[in-house]
């Protein structure tokens, strides 16, 4: 019998990384109009430039999955955003 197991509840750091980094994306979005728009209209641009001065630090895969995110409103965007996410941590 063997004493190694899985804690399957346990979080991956690179999940909780990316997590983090949407997150930001999310808030500045939430707090900045101009970028709200810029990250609907140009989410690739609006992820390369960075908000207040930080940037976001994200994988080129996650980059490219949220450049093609393509919706109107930071609800459609933010639940896109999280479907992508999900299916990342099952890969």
């Amino acid at each position: 019998m063997s004493n190694i197991f899985c804690d399957y509840h346990r979080r991956d750091e690179s999940v909780l990384q990316q997590e983090r980094e949407y997150s930001k994306i999310l808030t500045a979005a939430v707090v900045n109009e101009k970028f709200r728009k810029l990250l609907l209209t140009n989410p690739g641009l609006a992820i390369r430039n960075g908000f207040g001065g930080e940037a976001f630090h994200l994988g080129s895969e996650d980059t490219r999955r949220i450049s093609l995110i393509r919706v109107a409103t930071l609800a459609d965007f933010a639940r896109q955003m999280n479907a992508d996410l999900s299916v990342a941590a099952l890969e």
